[in-house]
């Protein structure tokens, strides 16, 4: 059965908060709330993590994973951005956004689109994985948990940790986290594209 920390919803304790971050560089799978919805989430490079999340999610390698970044310029490391680019996600991060860019060769290819070299990129606004970040020092590789078959993210974390039990090795409880998605946005082609819309507002793209 996964572990299960109770942290504080504005000031997370620094201790759990070094706890957690060790679980995830020793490989571990953690599921965490955000400012969207509950997320999976672990080391980027590890292809066994890789593998789990897919095999949770029950989706194949053309599914878009996502890097959570500290910061804008984190994501430049991470994503060929271009000064259009830029403008659009500096006036929407953080929030509650996924944004599919080209991936650099910082990222080990496994965990790109196989045909189109994308992923997805983010700025959550969340005191939690902004604490578990700083923490970490590097993105968070992640997955919105939602299960096979089912339309909405898991909402609960006693029923993520029972309906999950050792398939993941941590639940984080930090207050209530709601049940849509993030907003995803194509930033690959000529202009912003929806993909598809969740919490975050389509107005500063101008398609709402």
């Amino acid at each position: 059965m996964a572990q299960f920390f109770q942290l504080h919803p504005e000031q997370p304790q620094p201790r759990l908060i070094r706890h957690a971050v060790e679980i995830i560089r020793k490989g571990g799978l953690i599921a965490f709330p955000t400012d969207s919805a509950y997320a999976l989430g672990g080391h980027t490079g590890d292809a066994k993590l890789i593998e789990r999340i897919r095999r949770i999610r029950g989706v194949d390698e053309r599914h878009h994973l996502t890097l959570m970044c500290r910061d804008l310029s984190e994501i430049a490391i991470y994503a060929r951005v271009d000064n259009a680019q830029y403008r659009l996600l500096k006036s929407a991060t953080p929030g509650s956004y996924t944004f599919l860019l080209e991936g650099t060769k910082e990222l080990p290819r496994r965990v790109l689109h196989p045909k189109r070299k994308t992923i997805g990129l983010r700025v959550p606004d969340h005191p939690l994985v902004r604490a578990l970040l700083g923490d970490l020092g590097e993105p968070l590789l992640s997955s919105t948990l939602i299960l096979p078959g089912e339309v909405l993210p898991l909402t609960d974390p006693e029923e993520i940790r029972d309906r999950l039990g050792n398939a993941i090795d941590l639940v984080i409880e930090a207050g209530a986290c709601g049940p849509e998605a993030t907003t995803v946005i194509d930033l690959t082609g000529g202009g912003p594209v929806l993909v598809r819309a969740g919490r975050g507002s389509l107005a500063p793209f101008g398609l709402g």
